[in-house]
Parts: C-alpha cells; sequence; structure tokens
C-alpha cells in the first residue's frame, strides 16, 4: 500500500523546521536520527550548455548523511498550520518518464476508484493509482509502489515484515521526491511512523534504498542526444560532387 489513508501518525522535522513554523524543542529533548538525501546540481559545461538543452543544470542525489528530527510533542509554541496537501512541486515531464519506465518493466498500471482510502497499491506485476490526486503527490504514490514492485515480491517478501517494506518504499518515495525538486513536507515521516518505522529500520535498510532510488532517478534522466540529433542538414549545391 503506499501513503494510503492520510495518517495521524506524529509529524517529524529538523530545528530549523520546526523555527520556521514558530515553534521550538523544548530544553533537554533529543532528537531522533534519521538518514536524508544530499542532493545537488550537476553544472554541465559551457559546450554543453550552449546546445540549448533546458536541462543545463541537472539535480542529482550525491549520497545521504545524518539528521536529526523532533516530534511536534517536543516542541513548543504556535498551533500547526493545517496542510491541504501531502507532496506539492512541478513535477513536469518526470511524471512520464516514470511512467514509461514502469511500463517498460512489465508493471501493469491502472486508475481505480475502488482502492480509496488507499492512495496507490501493488499487486506484483501491476499497479492500481487512485484518481483524482495532485500531480506531485500521484508521482509520489507511483514512486512508492514500484519500490514495492521491485522489491517486495517473491523471495524479499516473505523475509520482510510489513513495516521494513513500507519504510523502504516510503524512503526511495521521499528520496526520489526530494530529489526532482518536490516539496514532500511531512508526508514520509507520517507513513512511516504510521507503520511503526523508526532510524534504526531506515539504517539496515540503508544500501537497498539507495540503489533502488538510483536506478528510479537513472530512468527519470532526460534522453541523451547523440550527435547530430536535433539538427537540419544543410541543403547541398546542385554542383556539389
Amino acid at each position: 500500500m503506499s501513503a494510503s489513508q492520510k495518517p495521524n501518525a506524529t509529524r517529524v522535522a529538523g530545528l530549523h523546521a520546526w523555527n520556521q513554523l514558530g515553534r521550538k524543542v523544548k530544553k533537554g529533548e533529543r532528537g531522533i536520527r534519521i538518514l536524508a538525501p544530499v542532493i545537488g546540481v550537476h553544472r554541465k559545461k559551457d559546450a554543453e550548455a550552449e546546445k540549448g538543452n533546458r536541462d543545463q543544470n541537472q539535480t542529482i542525489l550525491f549520497g545521504f548523511r545524518s539528521a536529526y528530527v523532533f516530534d511536534v510533542s517536543q516542541t513548543e509554541g504556535k498551533d500547526l498550520p493545517e496542510l491541504s496537501e501531502r507532496v506539492t512541486g512541478d513535477v513536469g515531464e518526470f511524471r512520464e518518464r516514470l511512467v514509461d519506465f514502469i511500463l517498460a518493466q512489465g508493471i501493469q498500471l491502472e486508475f481505480k476508484e475502488s482502492i480509496a482510502p488507499a492512495l496507490g497499491m501493488s499487486y506484483g506485476g501491476r499497479i492500481a493509482i487512485l484518481p483524482g490526486q495532485g500531480e506531485a503527490e500521484e508521482f509520489s504514490t507511483l514512486v512508492h509502489e514500484l519500490s514495492h514492485e521491485m522489491l517486495h515480491k517473491a523471495e524479499r517478501r516473505t523475509a520482510t515484515t510489513k513495516t521494513v517494506r513500507e519504510t523502504e518504499a516510503e524512503a526511495i518515495a521521499f528520496v526520489v521526491g526530494r530529489t526532482i525538486g518536490l516539496n514532500t513536507g511531512w508526508a514520509s515521516a507520517d507513513h512511516i511512523h504510521l507503520y511503526n518505522g523508526n532510524a534504526a529500520l531506515l539504517t539496515e535498510s540503508l544500501e537497498i534504498i539507495k540503489q533502488t532510488a538510483s536506478v528510479i532517478l537513472k530512468a527519470l534522466e532526460p534522453p541523451i542526444e547523440k550527435p547530430g540529433e536535433g539538427t537540419t542538414p544543410e541543403p547541398q549545391s546542385e554542383n556539389a560532387a
């Protein structure tokens, strides 16, 4: 199941995020260690930029770092604002590339009202998505369910718990979403807490989360133009040999 029901799980954020919301961490509170993606921009050389490619500066995942977050119960201050959407941002062409990648893996994709209140479901070779989601939230749901398809079928499904599977899938959705510039807010933290996931589980699954996120991000990259593509050949003179 994807970021299915909107959970009443605990919201978590770092010190800076809480300060921006008008709250501060109480004195003596200890943070929860998590793995946060390190995002950077790959800047193309001048010669490549002159080709007019829209993806001149490409956002990429460099790796992970330790970060500390705090539960809302560890803070005090202004009341939290209600969020109407869980994941926001501009998906652009990434959705089409993601769908193409899903279909290329031989996975069927369908949109079904009957899976509500779940936003997405993975059936093993088939993904169902709840219609009517915002573009960013739908993208996150697709990545989550694709992660289940890639990691949690056959032998590995029986070798892992539901908590591990949901933690891994949502962590991958978080990494991919953040890398392409989406605002994930507390969505991933809420979902992981809903299934009793924690930093220890994230640490144990770090390598598989990193590998799977990297595969998906690679599939989202724009196609590489071959030399001569996109240019119109000059007409030859009638006297040319």
